[in-house]
């Protein structure tokens, strides 16, 4: 559980800075259009799952490590990151953005959930080295 804590918060924080790195050059979410700076958010999730899932598989796992099991820690580092971006988007929203775009935001979140979980299985699915056979 540790390692799905400090890689999520990671992912969080990250994701969090790059809202407020997007806001001061210019971009604020707008359900008009997104703009191309906004697909590059996608990467910090990514990097941050395939590391922490490594990092997993190596030291807890001793470099070994099912699909269900890769899967269960891909949830819980999201899980734990999810709940960072929230806090830091309320923290936006609440402080920063002048404009009322919670309810464009929400849906940015929901796309989000929806790559998180695509990536979840993608990077199960790459980490994933021992098989268990049906008998």
């Amino acid at each position: 559980m540790k390692n799905a804590i400090i890689w999520g918060v990671i992912i969080g924080v990250l994701s969090g800075i790059w809202m407020f790195v997007m806001h001061s050059s210019g971009i604020v979410p707008t359900s008009d259009k997104v703009a191309t700076l906004e697909y590059f958010s996608f990467i910090i999730p990514a990097i941050g799952l395939l590391i922490g899932i490594y990092s997993y598989r190596q030291n807890e796992c001793k470099g070994q490590m099912g699909f269900l099991e890769a899967l269960i820690q891909s949830f819980k580092i999201l899980i734990a990151g999810g709940i960072v971006t929230v806090f830091a988007s309320i923290l936006y929203f609440s402080y920063v953005s002048s404009a009322n775009t919670l309810r464009d935001f929400s849906g940015r979140i929901f796309g989000a959930l929806l790559v998180g979980v695509l990536l979840a299985f993608a990077v199960s699915l790459l980490f994933t080295n021992k098989s268990n056979k049906v008998d």
